[in-house]
Parts: structure tokens; sequence; C-alpha cells
């Protein structure tokens, strides 16, 4: 009797030993990470009666849905998310302050993922040099790739550059992104190889890309997109050549030149083309063949063109979404097929949100409005020359910052923190501005909510400038059609966050969860290292 005992409670050790392992890790033989460029959490909602079931809405029944989820910093801009959603921390620490900024220490203007130091590889042209250089820390891609001891791959897509270089971290194996221009194809840098894969040739050469270049009409029928404003509207853009931004699209004059592929990007067609390169790398790359994970990273970037052009509520918008949707069930079936169901890893977000067109909410009597920027320009010129004798204290405005000279205003025998409060004092005055800080604020203060709070999360103190500016809620620096981000503001923070598959449970939440938090939640469900500039903390809410 004794013997059975020891042997049941040795049975029950060993169990409970093998539970807490599998507690332990998940591994999924492939982790997918997808950003949708400018999505807004409500795309989610408004159109899921569009959606079918095999996209979106699978992601919604067979994972975890975060309703609340949001970016804690701004600039809210598509370098700074995908670098953001892929390191765990924001750009106070990751260094990513905007697509573009000043340089402070080399007094110029440099790109998020420009790298002349490397060649274009695949193009005749310098679409591809780029690099990761200026992301200071690691990736949740980068630490899989460590430690895997580098066996397990990363391949990271995107129509834009910085889509796929920032994502891909420091170590991947390959980061391809679409050059449109007069060629068409999907490119890289010799950061990551000196030539293309025989299998990205034979794709740029297959005609996927020239197919869709095509008029665009609605999937479905126009009338039924009652998630959307009327069709024929002032707040959109146009197409060159176009007289009226209503469906059918199709802009002959771009259409018809064999040199022209950017319009690719400009439709929802950029995403299928995505969507197809993405599915054959699956295939070519052998990517989630064996028991080392890998890491495939997409970023879905036509979604952000279509905004910027049609505004939050288009129609363009809608149908954009209903094709995403189609193409994401495309992808997961791919990845069931050639992955296996139940044996890989998804998580969907976005590198921000966007706001609605504010001509349009004008017209609906929301406040909202546009910045003048020839008027303030010269109204704040003639308070540097009244109140400092020079304009030449001011060396650059940019992401809503002012940088200082330093070494100016140091030879006017001023102070820097009197300067940089007088001249907040002064943008404070002008009407489309909403609150101000000083650099001085952010390094003095440690902000834990609101505004503020944001702002310091995207402040970093040897690449940000002197004077933060916070616009009014609705009111933006842009044409008077179309929608934009960048802001701190909700209608910019807030964004989709689901993961399904391996390791995943089914469920929701509306607890605020953050941006940072999706790099150490994947790290934890892996069992590897967190990034190396982690802020975020892991989602257990999520984790089976």
């Amino acid at each position: 009797m004794g013997l059975v005992i020891f042997f049941q409670g040795y049975s029950q050790r060993k169990n409970k030993v093998e539970e807490e392992a599998v507690q332990l890790r998940s591994m999924p033989k492939l982790v997918v990470g997808i950003v949708v460029d400018q999505m807004r959490y409500d795309y989610l909602t408004r159109f899921y009666d569009q959606y079918e079931e095999g996209g979106f809405k699978r992601m919604v029944a067979e994972g975890f849905n975060c309703k609340n989820n949001h970016f804690n910093y701004a600039p809210t801009s598509t370098g700074p998310g995908h670098t953001s959603v892929y390191t765990g921390t924001t750009p106070a620490t990751h260094g990513v302050i905007g697509n573009n900024w000043y340089d402070k220490e080399n007094d110029e203007e440099v790109y998020c993922a420009s790298d002349e130091r490397y060649a274009s590889v695949g193009t005749t042209s310098d679409a591809g040099q780029m690099s990761p250089h200026r992301m200071t820390v690691t990736t949740v891609t980068d630490e899989l790739r460590l430690h895997t001891q580098m066996r397990g791959k990363t391949i990271a897509i995107a129509l834009k550059d910085r889509g796929a270089v920032l994502p891909g971290g420091h170590t991947a194996n390959a980061a391809y992104w679409f050059h449109g221009d007069n060629e068409g194809k999907w490119i890289t840098s010799s950061y990551y190889m000196d030539a293309l894969p025989k299998w990205v040739d034979d794709f740029n050469s297959s005609g996927v890309a020239q197919s869709y270049k095509r008029g665009w009409n609605t999937l479905k029928d126009i009338n039924t997109y009652v998630e959307s404003g009327v069709d024929d509207n002032t707040f959109e853009g146009l197409f060159e050549g176009e007289t009226s931004s209503t469906f059918p699209h199709n802009p002959q004059n771009l259409l018809d030149k064999n040199k022209d592929f950017e319009i690719i990007k400009n439709t929802p067609y950029g995403n299928s083309l995505t969507a197809d390169f993405a599915i054959e790398a699956l295939k070519q790359e052998q990517l989630g063949q064996d028991e080392i994970t890998d890491f495939l990273a997409i970023s879905f970037s036509s979604t952000d063109y279509v905004g910027h052009m049609f505004g939050v509520n288009s129609k363009e918008v809608e149908d954009t979404y209903i094709r995403l949707d189609l193409d994401l069930a495309r992808l997961f079936k791919a990845l069931d097929k050639n992955v296996g169901e139940g044996e890989y890893t998804v998580f969907l977000t976005a590198d921000h949100a966007a706001i609605d067109v504010p001509s349009y909410l004008m017209s609906t009597r929301i406040p909202a409005g546009y910045v003048d920027n020839s008027t303030i320009k010269t109204k704040f010129a003639e308070f540097l020359r009244y109140t400092y004798g020079t304009e030449d204290i001011v060396k650059n405005y940019s992401n809503y910052q002012i940088f200082l000279d330093h070494k100016i205003i140091k030879n006017l025998d001023l102070e820097i923190k009197e300067v940089q409060e007088a001249i907040a004092k002064e943008f404070l005055s002008y009407d489309y501005v909403d609150r101000v800080y000083t650099a001085y604020q952010m390094w003095e203060n440690s902000y834990t909510s609101g505004i503020p709070y944001i702002l310091q999360n995207g402040y970093n103190q040897k690449r940000s400038g002197d004077v933060l500016l916070v616009l009014k809620p609705g009111t933006i620096t842009y044409a008077k059609t179309g929608s934009t981000h960048g802001s701190p503001q909700i209608y910019d923070t807030h964004v989709p966050l689901l993961f399904f598959g391996k390791g995943i449970k089914q469920g929701s939440t509306v607890e605020r969860t953050e941006i940072p938090d999706i790099a150490p939640t994947l790290s934890a469900l892996l069992g590897i290292a967190f990034p190396s500039g982690t802020t975020g903390k892991p989602l257990s809410e999520v984790l089976e």
C-alpha cells in the first residue's frame, strides 16, 4: 500500500513539474507580428459586421482582445510606433523620436532608418540605404535570435522601409520593403545581404505588382457601406488626374504609366501585394518548419496612405479594411497549412491611430481647426527679434518641438531655462496651442498620467527639443482634406491589440494596456529575455 501511495505521489509531482514547464514557456513554431498602419480601434468595431469569419473575427473569437490599448507617448507616428511595439519601450529610451528629426549633435535632419554606410540591394536607386542603427536598444526579434543562438529566423516585410527595418531589429535575417517609382520591386539593404534571394527575384519578375495597377471600386455594393460618410464630399483628397473623390477611382494617367508603381501604395492593393509577398516568404524561407521559433514581422502600410488621402470617415477607408480582412484570412489559412493550426502565435496592433478630418468635424459643430503656419511663423519671428534681437537662437522646429541654439544663448548671457520658459509662454498665447512644456519640466518631474506623462515618454534627453507644444484637440497642421496623426490626443493613441494562437487565452479586457506591453508579453510567452530597454509589463491575462 505504501509503495502505491509513493508512486501516486511521484506521478502527481511529475505531472505538476510538467505543467509548470508548460507554463514556464510556450514555444510556437512561428510568431507573426502584424502592424496595421494608422488603424484606429474603432475600425475593428465599426466595420465588424462587414468582416468575414477568417480575418479580424477569427482573431477576436479565438484570441484575446485588449479594448483599451494605447500609445503612451508622442509623437504618434510610424517610425516610433513600430519601434515601440517591438522594443517594449518608448522614444525616451529607444531613441526613435519621429519619422524624421533634427539631430542636435550633427546639426542636420535625419530619417529614422536611413544609413548611407550601406548599399541598396535589388535596386539602382538609393532607396535601400537603410539600417536600424538609430534604434538604441534591442527588440523582441533580437532577443529571440539571441535566445536561439541565431538559429531562429526573423523576416520583416512592409511597403515602407521603416515598417520593416525597425521591427526586424538589429539581427534580422532579412527586411524587405517595396520600392515603387519606376521599378515596382521588393528590395533590401546590404546591412542584411549582398544580393536578393532567388525567390525574391522571381517574385519581382512575376508581374504580381503590375497586376495591382488597376482601377479601384468598392468590393461590395457601396450602398451597404453605412459605417462611413457619404462618398461625394469635400473632405477627401484626389488622385492625380481625377476631378472627383468618389468611387470608382481610375486615375488613368497613373495606371497607364508603366513606370509609376507608387499608385499601388495608395490603394488596398498595396496590402494585398504585401500579403502575397509575406505568404511567399513564409513558404520559401520555410518559417515555422522546426522546433526553433521563427518570427515573421508584417506591416500593412496602405491603410495609412488611404487614410491620409481620404480620411477616417471615408468609403475608401471602409473598403480598404474590408479588403484587408480578406488578406488577413488568406494569411491565416497559409499559416494553418504551412505551419499548422495551433502551432503559431499572432499579435495585431497599429503604429498609431488618426484624427477625423477637422473640416468634417467643423461641419458637425465639433471643435476643430487648422494651424495657420505662415501667420504663426511671422508672429514668432517678431517675438524673437523683439525679445532677443535675433531669430538665430532657434535652430529647428519639428515634431511639435522647438530646438534652441544653446551656444548662441550662452553667448548672449542668457539662461537656457529662462529662454525655454519665455518661449513656452509666448506659444501658450497662440490660439491653436492647448499647452506647452519645457525640457526642464521633462527633466525635473516624473509624470504618471495625462498629456505630460505621454510627452515625457516621448522625450529623449539626448535627442528631443527644448520646448514641446500640444495643439488643441481637433487641431492639426495639415491639408484641409484627409486625416493625419502625431499628437498625444486619444484619437491618435487608441489602437487595437489582438492576440491569438498558441499560448494565448480566449477573452478580452477593458483595463488599460499600452504599446510597450506587447514585447514583454511575447518575451514571457517565449521564455526569453526582455528587450534591453523594456519599460512595459507582460499582460498576464493574455497568456495561458
